[in-house]
């Protein structure tokens, strides 16, 4: 396991797919504009979670995190009080994606920060344009005053379910984001504190998620082992526990009459390694 991967498990996003290559990608580009990860995929709120895992695998010590559907965002750390323009009128309080851009560029001067904006199909195109010059000038500006951002220390991690503005999109290094892993892994018995005696049940499973397509992770094939060993004792058993315990497989995928052989294959291997009178047991 690359020390990326491990880094993101420890901090919430664990996959099989390793994104060493993309992250170097990005972080090696030569700094003549704000480096921008545009962060796609089918995975709903998991690209969400890649990003926060990501940002703390880097150690940058600011991650600031702005989402565009939020109807109430928390209110600034400072509120100032209400200032008046030259002819005594009332201005209108910072808005809170001007508060956290310009902060972002604040930080960006002395330290590495990241700046998370999500859910961007959600926000006004005329912000998607704010959002490409920003990272094309390196500033943003509210209200005539700028404020600039360091490009050597601050990176911009950009979600979307819906294609971003061509512009700037064009500036953006993309990384796909699936709802499984698309990288299998074939675990042994040693990696998980198992006897060569465990390698049939080990085979039966590697059939049945290839049956499944998908690739189940180190924890996640774990847990499964766990159940298996100690609770599961028919085919109805072993489906709870694969859906319970994976997080990309489908309900209905474990119900279809093209795996019901994979998955008698499971408990037999099962009752070959565990002894049958223990599954009769447990199932009593």
């Amino acid at each position: 396991m690359s020390r990326l991967r491990q880094a993101m498990t420890e901090n919430g996003f664990e996959s099989n797919d390793d994104y060493d290559f993309q992250v170097r990608c990005l972080l090696e580009e030569p700094t003549r504009h704000i480096r921008t990860l545009s962060i796609e995929g089918d995975s709903d709120r998991r690209k969400t979670a890649f990003a926060h895992a990501l940002a703390q695998a880097l150690e940058f010590p600011h991650v600031l995190y702005y989402d565009f559907t939020e109807q109430n965002p928390p209110p600034p750390e400072i509120i100032l009080p209400p200032s008046r323009d030259e002819l005594g009128r009332e201005e209108p309080p910072i808005h809170p994606l001007d508060d956290i851009a310009s902060k972002a560029c604040a930080l960006s001067e002395a330290e590495k920060t990241v700046l998370i904006l999500d859910q961007l199909q959600a926000a006004d195109f005329r912000e998607h344009i704010r959002i490409h010059r920003l990272v094309k000038e390196r500033r943003w500006t509210i209200s005539d005053a700028p404020f600039f951002a360091k490009p050597a220390n601050l990176l911009l991690f950009l979600i979307s379910d819906e294609p971003l503005y061509h512009s700037l999109k064009r500036y953006c290094f993309r990384v796909w984001i699936s709802r499984v892993s698309e990288r299998r892994i074939d675990f042994r018995p040693s990696d998980f504190g198992l006897g060569s005696d465990a390698a049939p049940l080990f085979g039966a499973l590697i059939d049945l998620f290839s049956a499944l397509g998908v690739a189940p992770t180190k924890s996640e094939l774990g847990r499964i082992l766990d159940d298996l060993q100690l609770r599961v004792s028919d085919e109805d058993h072993l489906c709870h526990s694969i859906f319970g315990r994976c997080e990309g497989i489908a309900h209905d995928a474990l119900r279809q009459e093209a795996v019901t052989p994979q998955l008698k294959q499971v408990i037999a291997a099962l009752c070959q390694y565990l002894g049958t009178e223990h599954i009769e047991l447990s199932s009593e």
